[in-house]
């Protein structure tokens, strides 16, 4: 399939994709209709996003058997996925933390398995020593040099064929820098930019950045774009959502920015890939 990248084209890794993927996280809302579900990701596709952000836990497995039905190899989709949480039903945060080693290879086999593939090309480290999100604690707090012993160790037997990051504080990824890191996830909008010491030491190493939480608010107490009078204001100024404005903010803040918004929504897919890049 030939498309124009979305958002025109960042790196991650050796690999060159297109700035804006897509998030399919929001998927598990549709697992009542699986057919809208894969429509929605076909249609990312079409619209240029290149890369798809999933997880073993999003849905148990469900998201990731979307993608896997959705695409084939020929549509040169990059998956990235995520480790170190495992899917636990009924509580009010629907997530454990699975931070051992043993439980990250466990979790890297339950993804090959759902996606249908031999080797994930990009499987990020989710981290639990900080907020947004559960913290990980007693024997679930691990030191990040064991897991990315693991993860390097899955990477050379071709399981997974990079390592990002997500949730992480800058002392632990200058840690793990020695390891290859090609990506971090962290929480970040331009109404949130306490991680901008963060950007910068990723910019500075080519790794991209790939902020969670791109128009603020998702948890409480954290400010949201659409509630900030200054930047509803430009996005009137230029004709943009308030959402499509924070996006394109984003692509404009600095070059190794690569976005994933999320939506099981076709309209909202249609403007989450139509962005202005703002400066």
């Amino acid at each position: 399939m030939t498309v124009t990248p979305a958002g025109g084209t960042g790196s991650l890794g050796d690999l060159t994709v297109s700035r804006i993927g897509f998030g399919a996280m929001r998927l598990e809302r549709l697992r009542a209709d699986r057919d809208a579900a894969i429509a929605v990701l076909r249609r990312a596709r079409e619209l240029g996003a290149d890369h798809v952000d999933t997880a073993q836990f999003y849905g148990d497995g469900f998201v990731n058997e979307l993608i896997r039905d959705a695409y084939d190899p020929s549509d040169g989709v990059v998956v990235v996925s995520k480790i170190g949480a495992e899917r636990l039903p009924g509580a009010p945060v629907p997530l454990r933390a699975a931070q051992k080693p043993a439980e990250l290879r466990a979790s890297v086999e339950d993804n090959l398995r759902s996606l249908g593939i031999d080797s994930i090309p990009v499987v990020n480290l989710r981290r639990m020593d900080r907020a947004p999100g559960i913290t990980a604690t007693g024997d679930q707090v691990v030191d990040v040099e064991h897991q990315l012993a693991e993860m390097t160790a899955l990477r050379e037997e071709g399981k997974i064929g990079a390592i990002g990051l997500s949730g992480v504080s800058l002392d632990v990824l200058r840690r793990a820098l020695p390891a290859g890191i090609v990506c971090v996830q962290n929480a970040y909008s331009v109404v949130s930019r306490e991680d901008e010491d963060l950007l910068q030491l990723c910019t500075e190493q080519g790794i991209a950045w790939v902020p969670f939480f791109p128009l603020g608010g998702a948890v409480p107490g954290r400010p949201r774009v659409d509630d900030d009078p200054e930047h509803v204001a430009r996005a009137r100024e230029l004709g943009v959502t308030p959402a499509q404005y924070a996006l394109g903010w984003l692509l404009g803040h600095a070059p190794n920015i690569l976005l994933i918004p999320g939506t099981a929504s076709l309209p909202h897919l249609e403007e989450n890939m139509a962005l202005p890049v703002v400066r």
